[in-house]
């Protein structure tokens, strides 16, 4: 779930590359599990970048496991985001469902997770199809509940705790950048006369996340625990910290629920999370930033 430091120049630089090759490895139209990635070189020209850049990009993917790179061979693409669908005899990506969310004239999207990662990088993939004029919706609204800064996070720790600090300083910088990226995003939208109305609203809850959940448009619920595991980060000042434990969220497992005939298992789950995310919405436990 890593998007890397926020130092000037080339840590933001890196963020916006990261954030991009990851969102293009999940579509899996692009670069699908099996293929190679570009060289070096040629990743440094599209992204208009230098090629120390696409290095720590490409040692942040490989670190959260999806590449591998070898001498000679390239970075191979490992796995990219899965969900199980009823509406698939097989597994989908997000990429689809946010597709036929947004390509109805009222989008609305009620989200809880903990980075708002994986929703910035598929608001950024409709907002190309909106400004191409390829679907026209009419309102967009969003809400989003994030964790509190002031929480306890289990997660970004090591054994020692000597970096937990800053560990948790780049967490709610990762946070930060991409929730004013959505709401940025979503707002030039409104702004250049594209989306006539849109309703972007954030709150943080006093509960952390060991799940997230999109439901869209009310009648479909994406959800997922996320996944514990170790790896290696590097911070802003370059420094690698070895055995931090981290969460995958593009890449947490994730089912989708569709509603349907009413007491059917999907309907049940959809009606479900959406009394849960408004009793968390309209509860005591959440606050506005």
């Amino acid at each position: 779930m890593s998007e890397g430091g926020t130092e000037d120049g080339g840590g933001r630089e890196f963020v916006r590359v990261v954030r991009e090759l990851r969102a293009l490895i999940n579509d899996g139209s692009s670069y699908p599990v099996g293929s190679f990635l570009p060289s070096q070189r040629q990743l440094a020209e599209d992204f208009k970048v230098s090629r120390d850049t696409v290095q720590r990009v490409l040692r942040d993917l490989r670190s959260e496991g999806w590449i591998e790179t070898r001498q000679g061979s390239g970075s191979k693409v490992l796995k990219r985001q899965q969900i199980q669908s009823p509406t698939s005899t097989g597994m989908v990506t997000l990429h689809p469902l946010f597709n036929h969310a947004f390509e109805k004239p009222e989008v609305t999207l009620d989200v809880f997770t903990l980075t708002s990662e994986s929703l910035d990088a598929h608001i950024r993939v409709q907002a190309v199809r909106i400004r191409a004029g390829q679907i026209t919706p009419e309102r967009i609204t969003l809400r989003m509940v994030l964790p509190h800064p002031s929480l306890d996070i289990p997660y970004w720790r090591t054994a020692d705790g000597r970096h937990d600090d800053q560990l948790k300083a780049r967490f709610l910088g990762i946070t930060d950048g991409n929730t004013a990226s959505v709401r940025g995003v979503l707002n030039d939208l409104k702004e250049a006369g594209h989306v006539p109305s849109v309703t972007v609203e954030i709150r943080h809850g006093l509960l952390v996340p060991y799940s997230k959940l999109y439901l869209l448009n009310g009648t479909e619920a994406v959800h997922g625990n996320y996944r514990l595991y170790e790896r290696s980060i590097t911070l802003d000042n370059g420094q690698e910290v070895e055995g931090v434990t981290d969460v995958e969220g593009l890449g947490a497992g994730l089912t989708h629920h569709v509603m349907g005939e009413p007491g059917a298992q999907g309907t049940v789950f959809v009606q479900d999370m959406r009394e849960w995310f408004e009793s968390v919405w309209n509860g005591r436990l959440t606050s506005k930033p």
